[in-house]
C-alpha cells in the first residue's frame, strides 16, 4: 500500500515556476514507478511525466518538454518532484501524483494503483 500527498501547487504568472511534491508512504516507494497526470475542467486526465523506479527513464508529454522535469531520489527520501517551468496558462489544471508497479516510465493512467488527492495549478495570463 502506498499513499501520496501532493503539494507545491498556487496561483502564478505565465512564464514563472511552480515545484511540486509528492510525499510518498511505504517502504516500498523505491519500487514504483512514479507519475504526474493533470485534468483540467472539462477536459479528461492526461500523463504529464513519469519517472521510472530507479530514475533511469522518464516521459514527458509533448505540451511539456523542455519546461518540466520530473526527478527522484531514492537513497534521499520517498519523494518525487516536478519542476514547472515557463508556465502557461494551459497549464491551469489540478496536478495528480501517482505510482504504478510497472518497471517503465508509463503514460497509461490504467497502469498506475495509488492515486494521491491532486494539488491545484492556475497559471494566469
Amino acid at each position: 500500500q502506498v499513499q501520496l500527498v501532493e503539494s507545491g501547487g498556487g496561483l502564478v504568472q505565465a512564464g514563472g515556476s511552480l515545484r511540486l511534491s509528492c510525499a510518498a508512504s511505504g517502504r516500498t516507494f523505491s519500487t514504483f514507478t512514479m507519475g504526474w497526470f493533470r485534468q483540467a475542467p472539462g477536459k479528461e486526465r492526461e500523463s504529464v511525466a513519469a519517472i521510472a523506479w530507479n530514475g533511469a527513464s522518464t516521459y514527458y508529454a509533448d505540451s511539456v518538454k523542455g519546461r518540466f522535469a520530473i526527478s527522484r531520489n531514492n537513497a534521499k527520501d520517498t519523494t518525487v518532484y516536478l519542476q514547472m517551468n515557463s508556465l502557461k496558462p494551459e497549464d491551469t489544471a489540478v496536478y495528480y501524483c501517482a505510482a504504478s508497479g510497472r518497471a517503465y516510465s508509463s503514460s497509461r493512467s490504467t497502469d498506475y494503483n495509488y492515486w494521491g488527492q491532486g494539488t491545484q495549478v492556475t497559471v494566469s495570463a
